[in-house]
């Protein structure tokens, strides 16, 4: 990935909260939204939790690298 995304940061993932799995692989499910600490995300959002830049992909978070300034 070579451009900049800038992602909201969204933290650690809450237990106790509605949370989308995040996944590594492109196994997508077929859900319109993705959860995360209990709020809705569109398909194809971004959010940062922690340093890792997860996308939105119809249902699941998929790993797509890093949200560390430092280390693009």
């Amino acid at each position: 990935m070579t451009e900049r995304i800038h992602a909201l940061q969204v933290g650690a993932p809450d237990p106790e909260l509605r949370n989308s799995p995040i996944v590594a692989a492109q196994a997508l499910a077929e859900e319109p939204l993705c959860y995360f600490n209990g709020h809705a995300y569109r398909h194809d959002q971004f959010v940062c939790s922690g340093s890792e830049l997860l996308r939105c992909a119809r249902g699941v978070w998929l790993q797509e690298g890093t949200c560390d300034p430092d280390n693009p």
